[in-house]
């Protein structure tokens, strides 16, 4: 383990100020474990307002003693250090805020108040050297991997409610499992976090699905009675059977939609949408067995996921994205059977920058009904008609120049002459995409007024063939990429 010379640094401005200074929290533990932390905490005994007068490159925002300390250093993670000030919190009305918060002098008072054993660790001077402060056995913790509250966990989740999402999260993104005792007093406590806001249970939530483990976190904040507080609709979904071709309950194919979006990588608004698509199901389920139907879910299920992020504070455009893709998860395509026209339609109605989060989805959602390949030959067929039907035509409406302008120029009427020569201006334009210019055109165009009809019938002649043949060519090349015939 190697404390950053940034952060030495600091510690050490601080004791020759006459302060301590310890390295705190998460990024403990990930030095422990021998990952880089994303950002680094130091505590002290000096007050804000004496943090504030030995760094003078700093800044503080908020009532909890915390300074921003900018270091200069050229690594993102420890450009800016926050050091907060020893303390200890009273009276959590609103199970988040505490009333009245204290400072204190000693280091070992302020671990106390620290949520999960793991993140309760300091790392301080000694002599010439580091020693590690843990007096709740973090790091026994660490080495067996368990989430573990510190001290009481129904007064640590009196406190701060959010902290029961916190310790889910914490399980999956380290693969961990939780403690017993902590893991009764979620249970018990599950209710305190509808006083949270949901802004900040979004936020848990996002950082949760995000993790490689997204689906076992969903899984243990239902178990744990967590999920039901803030999505009460997929719990709806639970235990609630499905029919034909899909082999799991609509919960459970949620989450494994969602454990397959998070294996493949995909983004935030992806895992939400496979993990939300089938939302209304429950709601407009009609008969048993084989004969259930859920018609119109999509619409229903939209309509509830607008709700949903809405009221857990998402932004307008990731609430109109995942709603969109649980609107057209959908959408039908058989190889045969769908025209290209028909592709133009979902492409205008789920826009082109939206359809591959679409076709991801789909394959989430594939996997979570329990078939075995993501992407059957139909849907790599759908990606080569939409690649297809949004390349931009090979015509001459390409052209800088059109029919009146030829007409003007050679002095011809209406006629399929006008077409000729648009033709053998494309083909030129085909192979030298640099001569579409209306000045180089027009040009052109006054060279072949001189030309005779047949000649110009003869080159046009030529001129369709190549079109066609780069045509085919272009098509041959989209369906190679694709694998299909």
């Amino acid at each position: 383990m190697t404390v950053p010379k940034e952060i030495i640094k600091i510690i050490k401005t601080l004791g020759e100020k006459g302060f301590e200074g310890y390295v705190v929290g998460g990024c403990v533990r990930d030095m422990l474990r021998g990952k880089e932390p994303e950002d680094f905490d130091v505590a002290t005994n000096a007050k804000p307002e004496e943090v504030g007068k030995i760094f003078k490159k700093s800044f503080s925002d908020n009532k909890f003693g915390t300074v921003t300390v900018f270091t200069g250093s050229k690594k993102e993670n420890l450009k800016e250090v926050q050091i907060t000030t020893y303390r200890v919190e009273e009276n959590y009305k609103d199970k988040r805020h505490p009333e009245r918060v204290f400072f204190v002098r000693q280091i070992e008072e302020d671990l106390k108040r620290r949520d999960f054993t793991i993140n309760a660790m300091a790392i301080g001077p000694k002599d010439r050297d580091f020693e590690i402060i843990d007096l709740f056995g973090g790091q026994d913790d660490l080495k067996n991997r368990i989430i573990r509250a510190v001290g009481n966990p129904e007064e640590r989740f009196s406190e701060d409610a959010l902290r029961m999402m916190r310790a889910v999260r914490l399980s999956s993104s380290l693969e961990f499992s939780i403690e017993e005792k902590t893991k009764e007093a979620i249970k018990k406590n599950a209710p305190l976090l509808k006083k949270i806001s949901g802004e900040r249970i979004r936020d848990e939530f996002v950082k949760t699905i995000m993790t490689k483990k997204a689906a076992d976190g969903v899984e243990s904040l239902r178990e744990l009675n967590l999920l039901e507080q803030f999505l009460p609709e997929v719990v709806e979904g639970h235990n609630v059977p499905q029919a034909k071709h899909h082999i799991y309950d609509c919960y459970e194919h949620a989450v494994r939609s969602l454990k397959y979006a998070a294996e493949k990588g995909f983004d935030m608004q992806v895992r939400m949408a496979a993990f939300l698509h089938d939302v209304g199901k429950p709601r407009v389920k009609k008969g048993e067995g084989e004969e259930a139907t859920f018609y119109n879910h999509e619409v229903v299920g939209a309509k509830m996921v607008k709700n949903i992020l809405r009221r857990l504070k998402f932004k307008k455009e990731e609430v109109e994205k995942i709603t969109l893709l649980t609107r057209y998860h959908l959408f039908y395509y058989n190889v045969g059977e769908v025209s290209e026209s028909s592709v133009r339609r979902l492409l205008r109605k789920v826009g082109r920058e939206n359809i591959e989060a679409l076709l991801q989805v789909r394959m989430a959602d594939r996997i979570g009904s329990g078939v075995p390949k993501a992407e059957p030959y139909r849907l790599r067929h759908l990606r080569y008609l939409i690649d297809k039907v949004s390349l931009d035509p090979i015509s001459v409406n390409m052209l800088k120049i059109d029919g009146n302008e030829v007409m003007e120029i050679m002095g011809i009427s209406p006629g399929p002459a006008v077409g000729d020569v648009l033709h053998i201006l494309l083909l030129e334009v085909i192979n030298n995409p640099q001569l579409n210019k209306k000045e180089i055109l027009q040009e052109k165009v006054k060279e072949m007024a001189s030309w005779k009809s047949e000649d110009i019938r003869k080159e046009a002649k030529k001129a369709k063939k190549e079109i066609e043949k780069t045509e085919t060519k272009r098509d041959e090349m989209t369906k190679k990429k694709y694998w299909v015939t």
